[in-house]
């Protein structure tokens, strides 16, 4: 079924049943009450990545306080999207847009990876996953994609299961065209790797080709930044191999 973004979408971390209250946060607060400029009897959509998602009226029980009512389920909770998404850590700004991108292709799991030439860091994974919730508030998602601890590269090869495919961007194949790289994979649980700015080592790239459970592919003739690397990869992976079939 697909989202209403008609109305105002809110992720709540309380569980959400018929009828039952949901006090709002100060944050919660201030964004429905001053920013949103809502009411008694306001309605908005509510979700909390476990019960789907509720249609619920707002009452103002204090000047301070609000209370969300829900009052009808408009869409039963799916299954969390399959696909891992693996990444270095860019800078800022571009890190943020390339974790919303990851939640709106369909990524279910994210999880910084650290690799020798990798710019960015980590210092705060609540303000990563701040970013993944209103990812998903604005784009009607309900299955709420999970955030790992940060891991170096080689550490995370190590621990790989083998029943997950890793698919990694390889600035340095002699292809172009991704497609028969991908039409060749057989399993269904699978894994997107994509490394930082200033590309994967030699060392690293070797030690990513010595496991037979990667499959390195090409993005086109060109040199994509490593955020545009990773909605391309994202959406070709999705088109051929992917919930997009």
């Amino acid at each position: 079924m697909r989202a209403n973004f008609r109305m105002q979408r809110l992720f709540v971390s309380q569980s959400l049943r018929l009828g039952e209250p949901v006090e709002a946060d100060s944050y919660q607060f201030n964004y429905l009450a001053n920013v949103l400029r809502m009411g008694d009897g306001s309605e908005i959509l509510l979700f909390n990545g476990r019960d789907g998602e509720w249609k619920a009226s707002l009452s103002f029980p204090t000047r301070k306080k609000i209370v969300l009512r829900p009052f009808e389920e408009t869409r039963p909770q799916p299954e969390t999207p399959d696909l891992h998404y693996i990444f270095a850590p860019l800078k800022t700004g571009r890190m943020d847009y390339l974790v919303q991108k990851a939640v709106e292709m369909g990524a279910g799991v994210l999880r910084p990876v650290f690799t020798q030439h990798v710019q960015g860091k980590i210092t705060n994974l609540d303000k990563l996953r701040a970013n993944v919730i209103e990812a998903a508030e604005q784009c009607g998602i309900l299955a709420v994609p999970e955030v790992e601890e940060p891991v170096r590269l080689k550490d995370l090869l190590e621990s790989w299961s083998p029943h997950r495919r890793i698919i990694y961007c390889d600035e340095g194949d002699t292809g172009q065209n991704p497609l028969p790289a991908l039409r060749a994979i057989n399993e269904k649980q699978l894994a997107l790797l994509v490394g930082p700015e200033g590309g994967f080592s030699e060392e690293e790239r070797q030690l990513l080709r010595s496991k037979a459970w990667v499959t390195p592919i090409p993005l086109g003739p060109r040199i994509l930044r490593a955020d545009t690397a990773a909605v391309a990869a994202l959406a070709v992976i999705q088109a051929s191999i992917g919930d997009w079939e």
